[in-house]
C-alpha cells in the first residue's frame, strides 16, 4: 500500500476501526465475519466512503482478491483536507557538534517539517529559532532508550517526529537504539506493530571526530578508527581488545566517551597501551565543546597524556605513528600522511 500511494503520487491515510465502523450503513457489503476479525463491518468500503467524505458515494463495490480488498468513491468536491491520519514518521537527526553552520541544509528540513522534536534537552535547546514553538519531549543523560520508544511510539500515532542527536545520529548515537527496538516484536520487549510500520529516515551530521579532525588541520588522512572507551554498555575486555587491535594496527584513533566522573581509568591504560606500538611524542589532539563558543583544542605528546584534562565533552584523537603537527603562523595543525611525500621526494616511479 506504502509502494502505491508512491507511485501514484497521493497520500497514503489511516483510519481506526470505531471510524470505519461509523460508516457501516453506507457500506454495499457490511460483513459480520470482518466486524468479528477487526471492529468493524467493512474496511474498503468504509475506508474510500470516510476519505470521500459525507456526500461521497461509492463507484466501486468491495473488489477481492487472495492478499487485499479494494473500494472506490467519489466525493462531489475537491478534497483538500484529508480524512483519517498519514503514515507515522521518525526522523533521526545529527545536527553537528554545536553551530548551525555545521548542521546540514536536510538536517534543518527535517526538524522544520517535524511536528514533535524528541532529545536531550541541550540539543533541542541548541537549535534555537528553528525549534521555537514545536511542541517538544526533553529526555535526560542516561534516558535513551526512553526517548527512542516515545520517539517510534508517537510516530506510530501518525505524527512527524524528529529525534534529536548531536553530531551524527549513527555515531555512538540514537540510531543504532532505534532499529534496534524496531527489530523486536512487542512480545520480545521492543515496539508496538504501529511503530514497527513508521517511516523511518536518517540524516547524517557533522560527527565529532570531523569536527575535531577539521579544526585540527588532516589528523585522518589515513586509516583511522573510532573507540568509545565507555563500559557502561561495551565489557571491558571488549574495549581492551579493541585498543591492542587498534594499536598494533597503527590506526589514528578518535576516543568517544573518554573519561566519566567515575570512570578515569580507561584512558589511561589506552595511553599505556598505545606507547607499547608507537612513538612517545606522538601527536594527540583534545577537542573540547566543539563548534561552541567555549571551544577549546590543545595538542599533547602522548607520553603526556593526563586524564585530568580530559572531561566528558572532549574528543581525544591520537596520531598513528607517521602523524605529525605542522608549526604554522597561526600555530601547530595536526595532519597524517597518506603517502604523497614519495611521489613528491621521486621515490615512486
Amino acid at each position: 500500500m506504502i509502494e502505491v500511494a508512491k507511485r501514484l503520487e497521493v497520500p497514503f491515510r489511516v483510519f481506526d476501526a470505531a471510524t470505519l465502523e461509523a460508516e457501516t450503513p453506507r457500506l454495499a457489503n457490511p460483513s459480520d465475519v470482518v466486524f468479528a476479525e477487526v471492529g468493524c463491518h467493512g474496511v474498503s468500503e468504509a475506508a474510500a466512503l470516510a476519505i470521500a467524505g459525507p456526500v461521497g458515494k461509492l463507484v466501486v463495490e468491495k473488489q477481492k482478491t487472495a492478499n487485499a480488498t479494494c473500494a472506490i468513491a467519489r466525493s462531489e468536491q475537491p478534497i483538500i483536507d484529508f480524512a483519517g491520519r498519514s503514515r507515522g514518521k521518525l526522523s533521526i537527526i545529527g545536527i553537528g557538534p554545536g553551530q548551525h553552520s555545521w548542521r546540514t541544509p536536510e538536517a534543518s528540513q527535517l526538524v522544520a517539517e517535524a511536528s514533535e522534536l524528541v532529545g536531550y534537552g541541550l540539543y533541542i535547546d541548541i537549535l534555537g529559532p528553528l525549534a521555537a514553538g514545536k511542541p517538544r519531549a526533553d529526555f535526560p543523560l542516561g534516558g535513551e532508550e526512553d526517548r527512542c520508544r516515545y520517539a517510534l511510539e508517537q510516530a506510530g500515532k501518525g505524527l512527524n517526529v524528529a529525534l534529536i542527536c548531536s553530531g551524527d545520529a549513527g555515531i555512538y548515537a540514537m540510531g543504532a537504539l532505534v532499529f534496534e527496538l524496531l527489530d523486536r516484536g512487542p512480545d520480545a520487549m521492543g515496539v508496538s506493530d504501529a511503530a514497527r510500520q513508521v517511516e523511518v529516515v536518517s540524516t547524517p551530521g557533522v560527527s565529532a571526530l570531523q569536527g575535531a579532525a577539521a579544526r585540527a588541520g588532516a589528523p585522518l588522512g589515513h586509516d583511522f578508527c573510532a573507540i568509545s572507551l565507555s563500559d557502561l554498555l561495551t565489557p571491558r575486555e571488549d574495549i581492551i581488545k579493541r585498543l591492542h587491535a587498534a594499536a598494533e594496527g597503527d590506526f589514528v584513533i578518535a576516543f568517544y566517551n573518554p573519561v566519566s566522573k567515575r570512570r578515569r581509568t580507561l584512558l589511561a591504560e589506552a595511553r599505556d597501551i598505545l606507547l607499547q606500538h608507537r612513538p612517545a611524542h606522538t601527536p594527540v589532539m583534545l577537542a573540547s565543546s566543539l563548534g561552541r563558543p567555549e571551544e577549546q583544542v590543545r595538542y599533547r605528546q602522548l607520553s603526556e597524556l593526563s586524564v585530568d584534562e580530559v572531561d566528558m565533552l572532549t574528543v581525544v584523537l591520537v596520531g598513528s605513528s607517521n602523524s605529525k603537527l605542522a608549526q604554522l603562523g597561526e600555530g601547530p595543525r595536526m595532519y597524517t600522511p597518506r603517502g604523497y611525500a614519495r611521489k613528491i621526494d621521486g621515490d615512486l616511479s
